[in-house]
């Protein structure tokens, strides 16, 4: 027996839109159009025009600094809390980063011409957006800082719980491979320390599918530089709503099958 279709997402399934007040939900939705984000596609290209602001609903989309040898290291991960596109309302029309889908899933996308109009009215977007944008900031002065001090393994964690704070199961599909990409270090570390935390219990990790078993050990593991980004995160974006860890790490969604 085939399994149900999912419905497709709501907006307010981005906690950014579902803070925004009736009023101003009416003058954006309308323009709102549901766009999927399969595994590793691009919504920005370094220094290319941006037409476009999204808002992640299911789907995790990391921040990449590319080097002119096309070396790449991600400097934050964005999802249901937030936005993709801060340039266009800070003043810029694109970006040295790229930007790439690291969980495939779906995402709003609003033209910047709204975004904008929107932005210039003073009110309750252009408040959501500097708070995020101060939250962004966070991320990815403390990424800096942890891929400067701290080891493979530490930092495989603290990329591992930016991750599972972004979806609602605890399941990643991808290889090691592009995890050493989205760290910026050798496939070879990013093998080892996956293995290290599948010895103990953490996660399980067979053919790119990455359980996290245990996530209060995980935490554990971790640098301080997580809880430095789940406080100030906390702090500024007090919409988002407090998430369930899963406790069954067997169950798999469909959506995520």
């Amino acid at each position: 027996m085939s399994a149900k279709p999912q419905p497709p997402p709501e907006p307010q399934q981005n906690h950014l839109l579902a803070a925004l007040s009736p009023e101003v939900q009416s003058r954006l939705f309308p323009y709102l159009e549901l766009v999927p984000l399969p595994l590793r596609a691009l919504l920005y290209e370094s220094k290319r025009p941006m037409r476009h602001v999204y808002f992640p609903t299911d789907s995790i989309v990391s921040l990449q600094y590319v080097m002119e040898n096309g070396a790449s290291t991600a400097i934050s991960v964005v999802g249901n809390e937030g936005l993709l596109g801060i340039t266009l309302f800070l003043g810029g029309e694109s970006t040295p980063s790229r930007s790439v889908v690291q969980s495939a899933g779906y995402a709003y996308r609003l033209p910047r011409l709204r975004v904008k109009e929107e932005f210039n009215r003073h009110g309750q977007l252009l408040m959501l957006m500097l708070r995020y944008t101060q939250a962004l900031i966070t991320q990815v002065s403390q990424t800096a800082v942890c891929n400067r001090h701290h080891s493979i393994d530490q930092q495989l964690c603290r990329w591992l719980l930016l991750s599972m704070d972004r979806l609602s199961h605890n399941h990643l599909t991808m290889t090691q491979e592009f995890i050493s990409h989205m760290l910026g270090v050798r496939r070879e570390g990013v093998t080892q320390a996956a293995s290290k935390l599948q010895q103990q219990g953490v996660i399980s990790y067979q053919r790119g599918l990455i359980k996290v078993l245990d996530r209060a050990k995980l935490e554990t593991l971790s640098c301080e530089c997580y809880a430095v980004v789940k406080k100030e995160t906390d702090l500024l974006l007090d919409y988002i709503p407090q998430r369930q860890v899963i406790k069954d790490p067997e169950v798999i969604p469909v959506a995520a099958l």
